[in-house]
């Protein structure tokens, strides 16, 4: 890389780490070598000769692709978050309209009913009920019509009783299909910013990728491998699995049997297969096809999920991550998991201890 290019990279680095404010102390990119002064020959100056990006910049890359990630994966849990809610409010709001539509039709039955009513009495001359059996001559027809007129007043009270919960029920349903109507569209503003906050984050992670040659981007790879290998040996030094010998339950075994079913398949952002996933998407589908059905998002199933020992975890259980609940991982036994990593990998198996857990749940518990 010349040093026009390790220019760039250090222009893109410093951009990342002033829209971040996560950029790490005492580190930064050297300064460009000078180029070479002509001494008095009139000939162009030569080509600067390139330097080579050294491990401590790359270690620096690496730490902010990790940062830029992370945050898109904390905004992507929060659009899928957002995505849950909206279905839920449009289904409530979808049941609603059902049920203004039926009491709308109930209160034009009742409505017709009462009318029917008036003009019948209209018909008799105009007398209620009560004013015709009093005039009535015959005993028993007095009698007949003392019933009636109670059933009619109960039935006339009855009446305007359904006519005035009907009315009170719509305004009811009306009230609160406005009221879910504005959490949707509150929804949809959350949502529409969590979906910018992720695509800024992929796309400064990519232009920074892309600043890279070929072979600085293999040592980059090489450098989160070890960087993940370093984690996982740590994990394991602490004689964390020493104790752990839980056995899948049938349902944990569906779960990981779907999971492997998925590996190669690409990681994206808010997808939950069947041909792309994010790590929230993996989980949630493998338990569904496992046939019990966990929250959608990393921090939701963080938060309802039964919480276990990770001394006592078994295969099928789900492994959160960070401090924030960002990422979620099946575990799958023998201190490895799969995952959806992030955006430009694929669903992988990897050492449950590469990333700082946060704790381990049980969707079958």
């Amino acid at each position: 890389m010349g040093t026009g290019k390790r220019g760039l990279l250090t222009a893109a680095l410093t951009v990342v780490c002033a829209a971040t404010v996560l950029a790490v102390p005492g580190t930064a990119f050297a300064s460009p070598e000078p180029r070479p002064t002509a001494t008095g020959s009139p000939s162009p100056s030569p080509s600067p000769t390139p330097t080579p990006v050294t491990n401590k910049e790359l270690e620096q890359v690496r730490k902010q692709l990790d940062t830029l990630y992370h945050q898109a994966a904390v905004a992507t849990d929060a659009y899928n978050a957002a995505e849950e809610k909206a279905k839920a409010q449009s289904a409530r709001i979808d049941a609603l309209d059902k049920k203004i539509t039926e009491g709308r039709e109930r209160l034009r039955r009742l409505k017709n009913q009462a009318g029917a009513d008036a003009r019948s009495q209209y018909r008799t001359g105009g007398l209620p009920p009560t004013a015709q059996f009093l005039l009535s001559d015959d005993p028993g027809q007095f009698l007949d019509g003392a019933g009636l007129v109670l059933q009619g007043q109960r039935a006339t009270k009855k009446l305007l009783g359904e006519v005035s919960r009907t009315q009170d029920e719509l305004r009811e349903y009306a009230d609160d299909a406005a009221e879910q109507w504005k959490k949707l569209e509150a929804g949809r503003k959350a949502k529409a910013a969590a979906k910018k906050k992720i695509e800024e984050r992929i796309d400064a992670a990519e232009k920074l990728e892309s600043r890279l040659e070929k072979k600085e981007k293999e040592r980059l790879a090489k450098l989160e491998e070890a960087a993940a290998r370093k984690a996982q040996t740590a994990w394991l030094d602490t004689g964390v699995l020493k104790d752990v010998k839980g056995e899948a339950s049938a349902e944990g075994k569906k779960a990981v049997a779907y999971a492997t079913a998925q590996l190669g398949k690409p990681y994206v952002w808010g997808a939950d297969g069947p041909d792309s996933f994010d790590c929230s998407g993996l989980t949630s589908q493998a338990w569904a096809a496992a046939g019990h059905p966990v929250p959608r998002t990393s921090q939701e199933q963080w938060k309802q999920l039964k919480h276990v020992d990770m001394a006592d975890m078994r295969p099928g259980d789900l492994v959160i991550y960070f401090d924030d609940a960002s990422h979620v991982a099946l575990y799958i036994g023998d201190g490895t998991i799969i995952h959806a990593p992030r955006p430009g990998r694929t669903v992988t198996v990897a050492g449950a201890g590469s990333m700082p857990i946060l704790g381990v749940v049980r969707p079958d518990a």
